[in-house]
């Protein structure tokens, strides 16, 4: 992706390990972040699965060992959606089968129209018997669709324990004014945004208000996504030499090393099917986390590539 080898490649031939990388194995600490509304603390790469729903026996089994290895590093959030084909489905029965419920941080979410509620109230309980639990950890208004009917709802749930947390998502930059002002008409405990280091709008102010709001930070497209991934800018290109001190072994880990490493965020959920990819991710969960300096050379990096 990134270099000559591919991630895949890497790992396959043990130069990760050889580079420096701390692979995800079981007993190595996992770093977290605390959720500024409760204490608690999470760790900062998670899985979002938006390419969960499948049928496919070789894929399903691909996801499943996805989720078994997270259960065994410690590795806890899943960020997932009804929106997101058959996702939920596919995660409840594996969640069950692997009999993890327990030790994941469960994130989905619903919609409604301007003034409606029961269709994200009949949406809630749908994901329930899906994902096969009785409570979900974060639910989340999905792409701001229906904050302000179903804002009561969720805090009335909260309140019954139904859920833990309550929030909204946007991963797009085009609804980032409408986010800031949920974000200053709304008590939450999450957001989820779009954020990486080939598209760094959110920090210029609804990190900074999450931050100052104590709102803790999902994000979504940390290899880029709808602007076009990051790794087809690294094609062939070899790290810096200062990544060696973060102890990255992989442009994958450069993208999430960066965007976790900012102040106000507190986990990155990048899409994950492959347990070789989930764990080259998870190594950047792992070790230093770089400072401001070099935060500021790894930009200058990007945008070198980039330009």
């Amino acid at each position: 992706m990134g270099q000559p080898f591919s991630r895949r490649d890497l790992i396959r031939l043990g130069l990760l390990a050889g580079a420096g990388i701390q692979l995800a194995d079981a007993g190595e600490t996992l770093t977290r972040k605390t959720i500024p509304s409760s204490g608690e603390t999470i760790p900062v790469v998670g899985l979002g699965t938006n390419a969960y729903g499948v049928s496919d026996a070789g894929e399903l089994e691909a996801r499943r060992a996805v989720l078994k290895r997270m259960s065994e590093v410690g590795a806890s959030v899943v960020d997932t959606a009804p929106a997101y084909g058959d996702s939920e489905k596919v995660l409840g029965e594996f969640l069950t089968q692997l009999g993890i419920h327990d030790r994941m941080f469960l994130a989905t979410k619903i919609t409604a129209a301007e003034g409606e509620r029961d269709p994200g109230k009949a949406m809630f309980e749908a994901s329930l018997e899906r994902l096969l639990t009785g409570r979900i950890d974060l639910l989340q208004v999905h792409s701001l669709k229906g904050v302000d009917p179903l804002m009561p709802v969720l805090k009335e749930w909260k309140a019954a324990k139904r859920i833990r947390y309550l929030g909204v998502t946007t991963s797009r930059g085009e609804q980032h004014e409408e986010l800031l002002a949920t974000m200053a008409r709304h008590p939450l405990d999450f957001i989820q945004v779009n954020y990486s280091i080939g598209d760094r709008a959110a920090a210029a102010k609804i990190l900074p208000l999450a931050a100052e709001r104590g709102v803790a930070v999902l994000l979504n497209l940390p290899f880029g996504g709808r602007r076009g991934s990051l790794f087809a800018q690294t094609n062939g290109r070899a790290l810096p030499a200062f990544a060696a001190e973060l102890g990255i072994a992989s442009w994958g880990q450069f993208f999430l090393k960066y965007v976790i490493s900012h102040p106000a965020v507190t986990c990155a959920i990048p899409g994950t099917t492959k347990i070789s990819h989930l764990d080259d991710n998870l190594g950047a969960a792992r070790g230093a986390l770089p400072d401001a300096a070099l935060r500021k050379k790894m930009e200058a990096t990007w945008d070198a590539l980039a330009s």
